[in-house]
């Protein structure tokens, strides 16, 4: 039993790096179009909604980062420090005060980079699956499909993605809710629950596609060598 779990995972493995080398144009691609989105959409919805951005800065703390990184200090407290830093910040003024604020911490780069991994790994497995089938003259009909699931389930994970806000009325909105700024805070609330949840979901969900079109990949190239 323990062989077999050990077998399935090296075939799904050598599968997934195979896509990957492959396609490592269509991984990279998928991936910076995620960030891209997940980092300007919010912007450009906000201004749009609310008021157009008139700040953005990084954190300038940034610069002393390689310095507390090799200090004394012990590794939980860097761990709990760099956890909750802000990296980079845009907001607009308002009348009295910041009207919003739009801020990029480290627990958003790293759902950032981590959704557009999952997602750049399935588009390149489905790639290389749908060529190499195409080559072969089968499976044509179950490549389609799987490329408008795989389309449709990105476009919902990322309006459902959540976002750091201030002057929102609640501290973190999906890309879906911030038109509706102005409902109660129950509402908002609800909103920024959902948000986690519906995330959550969709990768794991394409988590275990991209499990799957790995193992399947990988049988496949196991027969071949």
């Amino acid at each position: 039993m323990a062989t077999t779990v050990w077998t399935a995972i090296a075939q799904t493995r050598r599968g997934i790096a195979a896509a990957a080398r492959s396609r490592a144009g269509v991984l990279v691609g998928v991936l910076a179009l995620v960030a891209l989105f997940n980092l300007i959409a919010p912007v450009a919805v906000l201004s749009l909604v609310r008021k157009p951005a008139d700040f953005f800065t990084f954190n300038p703390w940034l610069q002393r980062l390689p310095d507390y990184l090799g200090s004394s200090e012990p590794l939980a407290s860097k761990l709990s420090f760099l956890s909750h830093l802000t990296v980079a910040w845009v907001s607009a003024e308002g009348n009295e005060g910041i009207d919003w604020g739009y801020m990029v911490d480290v627990p958003t780069l790293a759902r950032i980079i981590l959704t557009g991994l999952v997602f750049g790994a399935y588009f390149a497995l489905w790639s290389y699956r749908r060529d190499r089938a195409q080559a072969s003259g089968s499976g044509r009909s179950a490549a389609r499909p799987a490329g408008v699931l795989g389309a449709m389930t990105g476009v919902f994970g990322l309006t459902v993605g959540p976002c750091s806000l201030a002057g929102c009325g609640a501290p973190v909105l999906p890309m879906v809710g911030l038109a509706f700024t102005g409902l109660p805070t129950g509402t908002l609330s609800f909103f920024a629950t959902l948000s986690r949840v519906s995330i959550a979901l969709v990768l794991a969900l394409m988590a275990m596609a991209v499990i799957w079109f790995g193992w399947r990949v990988g049988a496949a190239e196991r027969r071949e060598a």
